[in-house]
């Protein structure tokens, strides 16, 4: 089988970066033919707890209302600051709004302090995960179904009414993150895709087969799914083909930079890469 078309995506985190310089990164990203643009979903500043950090599905209504063409979502939604049925609503809206252009990255959630700072309860890994396969039955069922039933251990939904549904038919796709076997498994039993963070290429390679593995396992061999990959690794050609080998179908980029310099990079970025 030949090696797909890699596609590029660009990340740019709320920490340390004001709205108007996120936005303008964006702006730019989808002006240059980058296919997806990322922030992510914290309620507090990695970088210094004390400093700003807007809230990502907020933020991502605007920038995709703003830009033109480009999907987006939150490289990942935190499952435990939101009701999965309140996500179900809010991803919804953002994709109404965006004429079908969001992707919905979701995780089992994991920074301590914010959870403690907020109030969040932060169950342990295994029940963390059981939660977000869970978010995941719940947020297909109220995308697609009439009147959506689902009798969760840890989550519920009773004959309720979703309207309007996304645009995206059937629906948003949920893009879940994590390396560990755990969120592998529910990667590949529920989602649309899988999305790795500050993966070598090389390591990438070896869980797209384990994940191809579970697909088959589940019975989800030939059901589409993506692979997106954040790598820190320079990005040279050779990169690109190895990703492209690999079986990889996003390249997600996050510089670290902001002001001028961000929106500099960007466009260095997009012409180097992925224009070439």
């Amino acid at each position: 089988m030949p090696p797909r078309r890699l596609r590029f995506g660009l990340k740019v985190a709320q920490m340390g970066g004001t709205f108007a310089e996120i936005r303008d990164a964006w702006l730019e990203a989808d002006r240059l033919g980058f296919d997806t643009a990322w922030a992510h979903d914290h309620l507090l500043n990695q970088n210094d707890h004390s400093k700003s950090e807007d809230e990502g599905w907020t933020l991502l209504a605007s920038l995709l209302t703003e830009a033109r063409r480009i999907r987006g979502g939150l490289m990942v939604t935190a499952n435990t600051f939101r009701h999965p049925a309140v996500l179900a609503k809010i991803a919804t809206t953002v994709d109404v709004v965006s004429h079908g252009r969001v992707e919905v990255g979701l995780g089992a959630g994991w920074h301590e302090d914010e959870h403690k700072q907020y109030g969040l309860p932060l169950p342990p890994l295994g029940e963390r995960m059981r939660r977000l396969e869970e978010a995941c039955q719940i947020l297909r069922a109220l995308w697609t179904d009439e009147r959506a039933t689902v009798e969760g251990t840890y989550y519920q939904v009773r004959e309720a009414f979703h309207e309007p549904k996304p645009v995206q038919r059937p629906h948003p796709p949920i893009v879940i993150g994590g390396h560990s076997p755990p969120a592998l498994k529910r990667a590949a039993r529920e989602g649309d895709g899988w999305y790795g963070f500050a993966m070598t290429v090389a390591a990438t390679a070896e869980t797209v087969r384990e994940l191809r593995r579970l697909r088959v396992a589940a019975g989800r061999g030939d059901v589409p799914f993506e692979i997106s990959l954040t790598t820190f690794e320079p990005m040279t050609p050779e990169l690109v083909a190895e990703a492209e080998a690999a079986g990889i179908d996003r390249l997600i980029l996050y510089p670290i930079v902001r002001g001028e310099q961000l929106e500099a990079t960007v466009r260095e970025l997009g012409a180097r890469i992925v224009r070439a």
